[in-house]
């Protein structure tokens, strides 16, 4: 979890990942729902969401730049991503706080 947190998915694939662990992907999969109950790519979405916000709430950096900045490689799955787990978009957010 703590490679993933550090952008391990960001950039590579779970394949990659598991390859680095010295594991098959199934298998680290496997651990996955096991014991976080989500898949690696779940848990690095819902960590890039939660990064997203930090910086939504801390400056006025545009949607591009704090998509971008989060580890989103568009902003359509960045504003995707940001619904489903909070269930708004992100630009709803930032005019609440204005």
């Amino acid at each position: 979890m703590k490679l993933i947190d550090d952008g391990a998915l960001d950039e590579g694939s779970v394949v990659d990942l598991a390859m680095r662990l010295g594991i098959s992907s199934r298998h680290l999969a496997r651990l996955f729902e096991r014991h976080v109950g989500a898949t690696p790519q779940q848990l690095a979405r819902t960590l890039r969401v939660q990064r997203a916000k930090r910086l939504l709430d801390a400056g006025d950096d545009s949607m591009t730049d704090i998509a971008f900045q989060a580890g989103f490689g568009s902003l359509r799955r960045f504003n995707a991503a940001f619904a489903e787990l909070y269930g708004r978009s992100p630009s709803s957010l930032r005019a609440r706080r204005a």
